[in-house]
């Protein structure tokens, strides 16, 4: 059997994903970034290995992606996140036609054409805002744990609070104004979430009616976040148990294919 890989190098999370010759997923691992981009590649690497039983020289070629793509040991090509995760997403809902990333340092919206290629997309990375980072800021400056963030935001009652801004230092000290105002800390955190979705469905709407849509990256796993864009969509969306290895599984598709 042959085994290919997929490494995506991402700003908070580095995740790699080994498939088989007929790309099925054999095992995949999600770690820490840290301070050095090419650690982190070779530790995902390695756990990812371990729990398929294999070493690194059973892996007869990896692709890199992310923002740190050009610091995955081994690998034979870099290729850009979109394009793998439109891959990833594809494989996983063939019938999806857009793809929601929020990522740890950028969100985008991609348009899937025919075959799951990439026909267009937009995309945000010139600030945190609407980002994984920017959740992390939020819930450190309400002390609770991201992971708490969705239930908190879906036991809200009554309307959020509403967050004028979404850039991440405005949005912190409006918080900190909401805290002091003692309004409670769900509606405060449904209100976040909120400035959020309204960022992401701009951009939803300027590629056009989005169709069938999964959503991808570590923000997917806030149920608050998916929730609130449920509504907007009027449809539910579709999410892989784990949303953070859509671009590594494309990017292994990817080295499966051009083998």
């Amino acid at each position: 059997m042959t085994y290919f890989a997929g490494v995506d190098v991402g700003s908070l999370s580095t995740d790699a994903v080994i498939v088989d010759e007929a790309e099925n997923i054999v095992a995949y691992a999600v770690v820490e970034t840290g301070a050095n981009s090419t650690d982190a590649a070779q530790r995902a690497m390695a756990q990812a290995a371990q729990k398929a039983g294999l070493t690194p020289e059973d892996i007869a070629r990896t692709v890199g992606t992310g923002y740190g793509r050009v610091s995955v040991p081994g690998a034979q090509k870099k290729v850009t996140e979109i394009t793998c995760h439109g891959v990833g997403s594809a494989h996983l809902f063939p019938q999806a036609q857009t793809v929601i990333d929020i990522g740890g340092q950028d969100s985008k919206v991609i348009r899937l054409g025919p075959g799951g290629k990439v026909s267009d997309f937009v995309m945000n990375d010139k600030c945190a805002a609407g980002t994984g980072r920017f959740l992390e800021v939020m819930a450190a400056k309400l002390q609770v744990g991201l992971d708490q963030m969705g239930p908190l935001s879906l036991s809200a009652q009554g309307e959020p609070v509403k967050i004028s801004s979404v850039c991440t230092v405005f949005a912190e000290s409006e918080v900190i104004s909401l805290v002091a105002q003692n309004h409670p800390r769900e509606q405060i955190i449904k209100g976040i979430h909120k400035a959020i979705v309204n960022r992401v469905w701009n951009m939803v709407k300027s590629l056009g009616e989005p169709g069938v849509t999964t959503m991808s990256g570590g923000v997917a796993k806030n149920k608050g976040v998916a929730a609130l864009l449920e509504e907007r969509l009027g449809a539910k969306l579709l999410i892989h148990d784990e949303p953070q290895i859509v671009g590594a599984l494309g990017a292994a598709l990817l080295a499966r294919r051009q083998a």
